[in-house]
């Protein structure tokens, strides 16, 4: 009798635990992003190449992920919010806060400047760029450095709201060069709007940085639940190859 009720009891125990994880392995998180082609879109392959990796973790450790599109600076603020659907927001560059914590990186992004062929910029050191004036995109984290140097009010900066708008501004001469990432400079200028300036930019022969893009979670007990489990599913997958293919399967 007693065996019986053990092994009834081993049984139910094992119900329990199967359901719990089904139920564990069922959970979607839901995170916020913007349009920055190639790496993030809700019309692209995959909807981006930085979302094609994060989708790709959180399916290795059984969860479905689900992005949100905003402009930027809305993306970022949903995602802080402590009452809010969202508990993070991707892809971002590393930066000191309080508000989120980064998981593991998803990819790298090469930083430059983007200028006009006929009449580049010439610099060797960061404190170099001064003597220029830089387009930059509201609220994107550029490097250390350089943020430094624009918050000291040394650096002479313009700030829109999109890659598209400083492109067109570098062709226009109203600014010296613009911060953008190769890959999305790549993009854009393959697309239709953009396309006939292609023969007239180039990206300066020195980089600022290449970059390491990440997936930042709210600073809080569920957010840094969600980055470990996260970070797990990264130890899965193969980042690069996945970057790759996506990044191809959007030309």
């Amino acid at each position: 009798m007693v065996r019986s009720c053990l092994v009834m009891l081993g049984g139910l125990f094992s119900f329990l635990i199967a359901a719990l994880t089904t139920n564990v392995k069922a959970d979607t998180l839901t995170l916020t992003s913007l349009f920055w082609p190639p790496y993030s879109g809700q019309q692209l392959v995959e909807q981006g190449v930085s979302i094609a990796v994060a989708r790709a973790a959180f399916n290795a450790m059984g969860h479905q992920l689900e992005v949100d599109f905003y402009p930027w600076s809305r993306a970022v603020k949903l995602a802080s919010m402590p009452n809010d659907k969202y508990l993070g927001y991707l892809p971002e560059y590393y930066y000191e806060t309080d508000k989120f914590v980064f998981s593991k990186p998803i990819g790298t992004s090469p930083l430059g400047l983007v200028e006009q062929k006929l009449h580049p910029i010439s610099w060797r050191y960061i404190e170099d760029l001064n003597r220029y004036t830089l387009g930059v995109v509201n609220d994107y984290v550029n490097t250390e450095s350089f943020d430094a140097m624009v918050l000291a009010g040394v650096q002479p900066i313009e700030a829109v709201t999109s890659d598209e708008h400083n492109i067109k501004k570098v062709v226009a001469g109203r600014i010296d060069a613009a911060v953008i990432d190769v890959n999305a400079l790549d993009y854009l200028l393959k697309q239709k709007d953009l396309q006939p300036l292609t023969d007239k930019l180039q990206i300066n022969r020195q980089l600022i940085a290449n970059k390491q893009l990440y997936v930042a979670f709210r600073n809080t007990e569920e957010g840094r639940r969600w980055r470990d489990i996260f970070d797990q599913g990264l130890d899965k997958i193969d980042v690069n190859t996945i970057m790759g293919d996506t990044l191809y399967r959007n030309e």
